[in-house]
């Protein structure tokens, strides 16, 4: 168990070695137990966590918010739009100014090409740890709550297991692409074999998979990409289906609509999630495109583990805020 985290930034997946995700899911469960039991856990007490947001948010704001108030500190939402960063506020001027005034920054930045960077910016300039609520690249905390889901569901012992990380159709918006790129970064770690299935368009960053099949040699797991959902689906143990957007393909949004259209029939439906084995997970980090991602049946369904999913958002986001702001 690794037992020094305080002061880390946590904003890619790989920031943390996998001894050190081991020790999150530890101290996650952990607290979990606790609030089961109505045990205090006050381990911030008096903290004070910035959490900026350029993108709107509903998991994430509540899960961060309810976490820190169950540590014994409080969370300042802040919404970029009500502050003068449109007016000179620089990452500079946040990662300084904040990093005075909180114990912690948490941002959500999820601009093509330009949210990473901001992250980043404000860490190099913050004296306390800056935490990544989802960027354009990566998702870490969406990815620690979908490890500890599976951890649960499928016991400790993951070699072997094949994970399917697909696309799916979506009519919104081209939603960001940082969610896979989380999932085939830190699952490999943990001995899973992925399958990543998506429409020739919808291909994730190159250098994100370069690293990807880096984890899975490392960890002598299989990794494989395939452009056919059922093919990806057959003798699954957890299916993982959800839309992104082709930014890699093309920038230009319209554009990127136009494509997706050409997809409707990537939907997770009842026939697809019987190609998988008979006690095949499925999970999505939500909101989901009901009906168009995603059927009602599959989405209510026996096999669905979304709601225990999004409550693990707030168990694994305390044990990082509890490691490193404490």
């Amino acid at each position: 168990m690794q037992t020094y985290l305080h002061g880390r930034d946590y904003i890619s997946d790989l920031d943390f070695s996998k001894e050190e995700i081991e020790t999150v899911m530890e101290v996650a469960f952990d607290l979990k137990r606790k609030r089961a039991l109505n045990e205090p856990t006050p381990y911030l007490r008096d903290k004070v966590l910035a959490m900026l947001f350029f993108f709107s948010s509903t998991r994430t704001r509540g899960s961060f918010e309810a976490g820190m108030a169950h540590l014994g500190g409080h969370a300042a939402f802040i919404e970029s739009k009500t502050t003068q960063i449109a007016h000179g506020d620089t990452p500079k001027e946040i990662g300084e100014i904040f990093g005075r005034y909180y114990d912690g920054i948490a941002i959500r930045h999820v601009d093509w090409g330009i949210g990473n960077k901001y992250i980043n910016d404000v860490a190099k300039y913050s004296r306390v740890p800056v935490l990544n609520m989802q960027c354009d690249i990566y998702h870490p905390f969406q990815c620690l709550a979908d490890l500890m889901t599976i951890l649960e569901k499928k016991g400790r012992d993951l070699r072997g297991k094949k994970m399917v990380v697909s696309w799916a159709y979506a009519a919104s918006y081209q939603k960001p692409m940082s969610v896979p790129q989380s999932l085939i970064l830190q699952m490999p770690r943990f001995g899973l074999d992925i399958t990543l299935a998506h429409p020739p368009e919808f291909r994730l960053m190159p250098e994100i998979m370069d690293m990807a099949q880096e984890q899975s040699r490392k960890f002598g797991t299989r990794f494989e990409v395939v452009d056919d959902m059922d093919k990806a689906f057959k003798d699954a143990d957890i299916i993982y289906a959800k839309s992104w957007g082709a930014m890699v393909h093309t920038p230009d949004p319209e554009e990127g609509a136009r494509i997706i259209k050409k997809y409707e029939s990537w939907i997770t439906d009842e026939r697809r999630m019987a190609l998988a084995k008979p006690d095949a997970i499925y999970m999505h980090p939500l909101p989901a495109d009901r009906n168009i991602e995603v059927t009602d049946g599959v989405m209510d369904g026996p096999q669905s583990v979304v709601y225990d999913e999004a409550e693990n958002r707030m168990h694994a986001q305390e044990a990082v805020m509890a490691l490193t702001m404490g």
